[in-house]
């Protein structure tokens, strides 16, 4: 019972997280629920009309009182399509509005959660929740809300209709209510954990989906598309066998509610029947029982059938707060201090880290350095070693677990997150191009850059000549994570972002390994108009590339083994000495 009550309460709290999102939309819903009341308001007096057509019209042989009623029930009839066009537009816009919302919201939440989170959790699986999820809560919000509000309204007018209009008619129809709301407790409970479990499935589905056609080109060419399509279709098959049981569960709720509520209306029906007979009620009265029997019948089911698609939505809406709820490990501090005139001047002291998903394993281990203002530093050493992990502790995408770093004097930490990544341009060794215009990949790192300022970075970077060469020069169009550019252009669009950035530190994750000899060349020369008057940090994973650094930081398993020039680690450090001897000795 505890945990029944403990679980009520979650999802109610849960339930409160979505709904918070209606509420600056009062005059909406307030919209909605006018013209949900009146259009509620004329289906049931619409049986008043029958009743007075067949009692006073038709019983009564007069034609003028018979054109009278028609004329009342044809208004009737177009104030109910009327207040159906303003329920149906409000509550639509309603639910489009408060999904569009909720997007917004976990998207702009999303965007700002540490990168661990995302180690943990597949950035393709929340994708299909920003879609999938997001296009079952619209439905819900936008039409099925409305429609179980609009039902529960014409149930309860419907039984107080039918207890004016006959009591002891009405005795038999009630005994069926019980019957009903006992199948939506048992299958609503089932059918709830089968929608949470679909949504799982299908977020899956997705996943894979844009997994797979990301990397089309590697998929092809292993001839790897049998085992895909076999993985793919098995996914398909578990997320059919949920969405199977889900609409036994929901087939056999609607079933077993028409069964009984109709089953009580055709009782009814023999009775009244006998009491038109016997002269107890007149035929009009049974006719109108007949439209509100039906009218609380109709309701009883719609309102069965639609809290399956509440009790889908359900598990749409804890998966959508479970997102929203999901806090950020890496945060500004409350009252950030502020840089001085920035130098470029980096300390880092007793520094230790593990990943989250390898705590017990530190890739960075008691490692101590001072980068001076204005140098080269190379950071060398085998696959492991800790380079780029140190590239992520310095732009705080994760915080170390001891030890810390200091940007002119100031630990890292007690600064303003976005300041301090401005401190820092990025040039990877698989440039981060996006799906746009090669003008908009420029500015992304300075959006209020104009087109001349573009336009020099571009020419720093080496890149102005054969972007000038495409179709339509700044403005070409390049396709998701820049397709159609060469990995030299590629990497000179990236420099000259960087140099659009205009940060004081560099950050080069050997941004030419990949590159043939004349990319290379360009791109080099790229990298020395960036690296004026800047402090470069650069990960090198080809030791020819950093032999001109001022020092170069040799790290094995997080540790700092060695630091000097290049002659001096040749001397000092076996290790650097082995790697230099092996790379030159293969060149």
């Amino acid at each position: 019972m505890i945990k029944m009550l403990h679980v009520l309460r979650d999802s109610w709290q849960k339930a409160r997280k979505v709904v918070a999102f209606i509420a600056p939309y009062k005059r909406q819903v307030a919209f909605s629920l006018v013209a949900l009341l009146f259009t509620a308001t004329i289906m049931l007096s619409i049986g008043q009309g029958i009743r007075l057509l067949i009692d006073r019209g038709l019983a009564t042989q007069s034609i003028e009182l018979l054109t009278q009623y028609m004329v009342i029930f044809i208004l009737l009839i177009v104030a109910l399509a009327v207040g159906t066009f303003t329920r149906y537009y409000w509550v639509t816009w309603l639910g489009e509005r408060v999904v569009a919302d909720i997007r917004c919201k976990v998207f702009d939440h999303l965007i700002n959660l540490h990168p661990g989170f995302f180690e943990n959790n597949r950035s393709l699986e929340i994708q299909s929740r920003l879609t999938a999820d997001m296009t079952l809560l619209q439905s819900v919000i936008g039409s099925s809300v409305s429609v179980a509000l609009r039902n529960l309204v014409m149930l309860i007018g419907g039984i107080v209709w039918l207890f004016i209009t006959n009591t002891k008619l009405t005795a038999l129809v009630l005994i069926s209510v019980p019957l009903v709301v006992a199948p939506i407790l048992v299958f609503g409970r089932r059918v709830r954990r089968l929608s949470r479990q679909s949504q799982d499935r299908i977020a899956t589905v997705g996943a894979y989906i844009g997994e797979i056609l990301g990397q089309i080109k590697t998929v092809q060419a292993y001839n790897h598309q049998e085992i895909d399509k076999d993985i793919f279709h098995r996914y398909v098959e578990d997320a059919f066998a949920i969405a199977k049981q889900r609409t036994t569960q929901r087939a056999m709720l609607i079933t077993v509610v028409i069964m009984l509520v109709f089953g009580a209306v055709g009782l009814m029906l023999w009775v009244g029947g006998m009491d038109v007979i016997a002269g107890q009620i007149s035929g009009g009265e049974l006719a109108a029982f007949i439209f509100y029997s039906i009218i609380v019948g109709s309701a009883v089911g719609s309102i069965s059938e639609v809290l399956g698609e509440l009790q889908r939505a359900a598990g749409a809406a804890e998966r959508t707060v479970e997102l929203l709820s999901a806090p950020s490990e890496i945060v500004s501090p409350a009252s950030p201090k502020s840089l001085p005139v920035l130098t470029g001047r980096i300390e880092i002291e007793r520094l230790c880290f593990a990943y989250p998903s390898r705590p017990e394993v530190l890739a960075i281990n008691e490692l101590s350095l001072t980068i001076r203002a204005g140098e080269m530093l190379a950071l060398v050493g085998p696959s492991g070693a800790g380079k780029s992990t140190l590239f992520d502790l310095l732009l705080r995408f994760f915080d170390p677990q001891s030890g810390g770093i200091r940007l002119e004097g100031i630990d890292i930490r007690q600064l303003e997150i976005t300041g301090l990544r401005a401190c820092f341009a990025l040039v990877s060794q698989n440039p981060v191009l996006f799906y746009g215009s090669i003008s908009d990949n420029l500015r992304y790192a300075c959006q209020d850059a104009t087109d001349a300022e573009v336009e020099a970075a571009a020419k720093a970077a080496f890149a102005h000549e054969f972007i000038v060469s495409l179709p339509e020069g700044y403005q070409t169009h390049l396709g998701d994570t820049g397709l159609g550019l060469s990995g030299g252009q590629k990497q000179r669009i990236a420099i000259a972002r960087a140099i659009l950035a205009g940060a004081p530190i560099l950050l080069l994750d050997e941004a030419t390994s990949a590159l043939d000899a004349e990319s290379e060349y360009w791109v080099q020369q790229a990298l020395s108009q960036l690296m004026a008057h800047r402090t470069t940090i650069a990960i090198a994973h080809r030791l020819s590339t950093v032999k001109s650094a001022d020092r170069i930081a040799v790290l094995n398993h997080g540790y700092l083994e060695a630091l000097g020039t290049h002659a001096e680690l040749m001397a000092t450090s076996e290790l650097y000495a082995r790697l230099a001897s092996l790379q030159f000795h293969m060149q």
